[in-house]
């Protein structure tokens, strides 16, 4: 039975050999709840896409506009996840964690029931700022809860929630939208939060807060960085980018927030986030590392689905089944990567081996055609999840190693940051090169269609044949398109592939990770 919340343990002094920082009554059932809210904090961030149609109907808004019901959620997200560490300290991780869970579930509902556009956006603004708290502290408290020979199996576990819900979120979307309604996409949350929200109450152990000044300043210039990088980025591909002033203004009020920001960081005496952790270099190439986990694990989450619907005629639930063995080789290479540090193998040689699987997909994948079938997708897709899954638990267990647990919540409030803005960048550059790619692949592809290669047409006369010729010229046109889209899905992932060869150079610089405690006795 738990005990009682005033005599809960308190977080003390860095644990002695493989004493857990922070005591609890039920440890598995306390991971249970924690990762309950994990899932659907993450699921959150990818399962409204797929209703978004459905939703523009029923709220009455248009084509553009409906996008805010996305924008508003990353937007709150990214500005309040920075102070998680000061708020933590500040009312006690406890009551932080719990008062979040508890306000997610409320902003889900009111997003279930929201009438109109306005009230959509308000509730997905206030849902993403409640959420974004939930997987930094749910991080940290995994760790200070399991002694630290246990920390990688853990992080195995936690990691599993963080990657497999981006992909199960448009599955579980599509299905229930198609199925009931696309205000169940929100009300799914409420069941799955309610048993989070009971476990967390009677098992999650106490920290004391430990006030300290609150850096307005500070958050000020990285809210605004924020919010204009990422509205630059959700706007850019609507508005026609740099032909748009609206994009000039984001991208000039993010440079200069940047620049302000990194000043007012390096000289004022009690900061935002902690100096020690950008002194630790092992966290310092951890943050670059999940930039690039972001950009690449986004960008082809975003990439697969309209490829395989648009080009291959899957519908939604096929394109889930067959896009599924990248979350079972996620799974098994977790498992795989937790095993290999507990024998001591080296976490540099493990995450550079993860990069260059990853790569090593890519570029299966850059060699895709209009004639690939489904075995192409499942054994590249199972490929790269366990390249993925390879890199994700030692970069972590690395990043920590070297930090007090007083800086945990904030260090895993920066890496979850890196990964989410990582995953933005990835999808704008994505889509971008996708539209260019295709309009330059038409142009080419189209300039050597001829009436020699058409069957013998004179494509010149084809007026002759009225209502026939216009249909044939609609085909010819759609192939002509269908083959440039194949061929900028195949550049851009020959992108990804670089990118991913690029990270692996970043393994040398960060130093080696002492190998987990060996399991105590009890």
């Amino acid at each position: 039975m738990a005990t009682a919340a005033g005599s809960r343990p308190a977080a003390g002094a860095i644990p002695i050999g493989d004493e857990p920082q922070l005591k609890v009554a039920n440890q598995p059932l306390l991971m249970v709840g924690i990762m309950a809210a994990s899932l659907i904090q993450i699921l959150d961030t990818t399962i409204a896409n797929v209703a978004i149609p459905h939703m523009q109907n029923s709220l009455g808004a248009t084509a553009e506009s409906v996008t805010w019901v996305l924008t508003s959620y990353i937007i709150a997200s990214a500005v309040a996840m920075p102070i998680t560490g000061w708020l933590a300290d500040r009312v006690g991780g406890r009551r932080l964690f719990i008062w979040s869970v508890a306000a997610f579930i409320l902003t889900s509902m009111l997003c279930g029931m929201a009438q109109n556009l306005e009230e959509m956006v308000l509730f997905r603004a206030a849902q993403g700022v409640a959420g974004a708290f939930i997987p930094p502290l749910s991080q940290s408290f995994m760790l200070d809860t399991a002694r630290p020979s246990r920390h990688p199996q853990v992080m195995a576990i936690w990691g599993m929630g963080i990657m497999l819900g981006p992909i199960l979120g448009p599955i579980l979307g599509g299905w229930l939208t198609e199925s009931a309604n696309w205000r169940w996409v929100f009300y799914v949350n409420l069941p799955i939060g309610a048993i989070s929200l009971a476990i967390l109450m009677a098992e999650l152990p106490e920290r004391p807060a430990t006030p300290r000044r609150f850096d307005l300043t500070g958050f000020v210039l990285i809210g605004l960085t924020l919010a204009s990088f990422q509205l630059m980025l959700d706007r850019g591909t609507l508005l026609d980018w740099f032909d748009s002033p609206e994009i000039w203004l984001y991208a000039f009020v993010a440079i200069n927030g940047l620049w302000l920001a990194v000043i007012h960081l390096a000289s004022v005496r009690q900061p935002i986030f902690d100096s020690a952790l950008f002194a630790d270099r092992n966290f310092a190439i951890a943050l670059g590392f999940m930039v690039a986990i972001g950009v690449v694990m986004f960008a082809n989450m975003a990439l697969m689905p309209p490829m395989l619907q648009n080009l291959f005629g899957y519908g939604v639930i096929d394109t889930g089944l067959v896009l599924m063995p990248r979350g079972i080789g996620i799974l098994i290479s977790m498992q795989v990567s937790g095993l290999l540090l507990r024998r001591g193998i080296d976490a540099r040689v493990i995450v550079a081996t993860g990069f260059a699987i990853t790569a090593f997909s890519q570029w299966q994948m850059a060699h895709w055609s209009l004639q690939a079938d489904q075995w192409h997708f499942v054994t590249t897709g199972l490929i790269q999840g366990l390249g993925m899954g390879l890199v994700f638990i030692p970069l972590n267990v690395t990043a920590y190693s070297t930090l007090a647990p007083r800086l945990r919540t904030e260090a895993s409030s920066l890496l979850n940051l890196a990964r989410s803005l990582g995953g933005s960048v990835g999808i704008s550059i994505a889509t971008v090169l996708l539209g260019y790619n295709i309009q330059r692949g038409h142009e080419e592809i189209g300039a050597h269609v001829t009436g020699a290669t058409i069957l013998s047409l004179d494509l010149g006369e084809i007026d002759r044949y009225q209502s026939a010729g216009d249909v044939v010229t609609t085909m010819i046109d759609a192939e002509v398109n269908r083959q440039a889209a194949m061929l900028a899905y195949v550049n851009d992932f020959y992108l990804m592939m670089w990118l991913a060869i690029a990270a692996l150079p970043l393994t040398l610089l960060m130093r080696k990770a002492a190998p987990p405690p060996s399991p105590s006795p009890h």
